[in-house]
């Protein structure tokens, strides 16, 4: 199983992560399992931090790294094909974040890890923090 750990997962992974459910713990410690963390994730982070309604112990350019290397999380890029497809999903809600996720883990064939209940809506395997 390969994973796609959303937004709130990734800060409560490297921040809190007594805020995750053991099971989730024991998904995304480092293992054989490869964990992925999308630059949609990285924009939505750079963005709220930006405006001032995420705090973090540095600029977004020198954390993030430094967690994913720490964590042994790869990196996702944005791909045209994953944009487009945003276009076919049903509009069960209308986060552009989130949606973007969707279409990564439908086409890449990932597990999204969330705490969001909106993601079982889609057609997409989904595990709950």
């Amino acid at each position: 199983m390969k994973l796609l750990l959303d937004t709130q997962v990734w800060l409560w992974m490297t921040e809190a992560p007594d805020r995750l459910s053991p099971t989730v713990r024991r998904l995304v410690s480092p293992t054989d399992r490869p964990c992925f963390l999308s630059a949609v994730t990285v924009w939505e982070i750079a963005i709220k931090y930006r405006i001032g309604k995420l705090r973090l112990p540095g600029t977004p350019a020198v954390v993030i790294p430094q967690w994913m290397e720490r964590a042994d999380v790869l990196p996702l890029p944005i791909l045209h094909k994953h944009a487009l497809h945003v276009a076919t999903l049903p509009l069960h809600h209308r986060d552009p974040f989130d949606r973007l996720l969707i279409a990564q883990a439908q086409l890449e064939n990932l597990t999204i890890v969330t705490a969001d209940d909106h993601f079982e809506r889609y057609d997409v395997k989904v595990s709950r923090a």
